[in-house]
């Protein structure tokens, strides 16, 4: 199985992410991407790529510090981005639900990630909160870009929005949760070839865990529930969701 996102250098999982990582490899996870949200947390996420086999990272300025990025911040994320173990640009986005930067610093920052990312042609992870329409038109600004819409959180509709923009959709253990059948009915409507599945460790735990601490291992939760929504088993998902990875993020996989 894989983990399209989490964060392995928050401070909750960092204290003892050689057992987080040891648990995931038990439980079938053969590969987690762990992502940045600013430079010093990109900057450890690739030195943990380097620490575990397993383990691989996208760098990035997230929507919530993207005041934070400045033209040497961006300048960091770039040198950052030639490592061999870094696989994408993220996370970044926009975020409309009153917890990030102002939305011009978004703009801005998400517009200039986008471009990093089509220009060193590594997919982006982009976070999308109650903005869809305004990252679709962001995005569409930057001719050839591509990535994975992490946490998916909107309906059936806006699957294909994202898809013909050459973008894949990540869903999370909210998928699991009793009121979230309109995610679940995306689920139901992705392509098979854009799937991926992702924990956002330490967010989001699915239902059986749900307010816990999550971490990779409890993907197999969310790869269940996809499955059975999909009228599928989760080895054929998983098997599906490898293959997906492996054409989104290419040689460095």
């Amino acid at each position: 199985m894989i983990d399209a996102h989490a964060h392995l250098t928050d401070a909750r999982i960092a204290a003892e992410v050689d057992a987080v990582v040891r648990r995931a490899l038990e439980a079938g996870v053969t590969r987690i991407v762990t992502c940045g949200e600013d430079v010093p947390s990109s900057e450890a996420a690739v030195a943990l790529a380097h620490r575990y086999d397993s383990v691989v990272a996208a760098v990035g300025i997230h929507p919530h510090r993207a005041h934070a990025a400045s033209p040497s911040a961006l300048a960091r994320i770039m040198d950052l981005a030639a490592d061999r173990r870094v696989v994408a640009i993220g996370e970044i986005g926009v975020d409309l639900s009153g917890r990030s930067a102002p939305l011009d610093h978004q703009r801005r920052a998400f517009v200039a990630q986008l471009e990093m990312a089509r220009d060193l042609g590594l997919p982006a992870c982009v976070h999308v909160r109650d903005a869809g329409d305004e990252a679709r038109s962001l995005v569409d600004r930057v001719a050839g870009v591509r990535g994975w819409i992490h946490c998916f959180s909107e309906g059936p509709d806006e699957v294909g929005e994202w898809t013909r923009r050459g973008f894949h959709v990540s869903f999370a253990g909210t998928v699991t949760y009793p009121g979230s059948e309109r995610l679940r009915a995306a689920a139901r409507a992705a392509p098979d070839d854009r799937v991926l599945i992702e924990t956002d460790t330490p967010y989001l735990a699915p239902q059986a865990r749900r307010g816990q601490r999550n971490e990779p291992a409890l993907v197999v939760h969310t790869y269940d529930e996809v499955a059975r929504e999909r009228w599928s088993t989760a080895a054929h998902l998983a098997t599906q969701v490898r293959a997906n990875a492996a054409a989104l993020f290419g040689r460095r996989w």
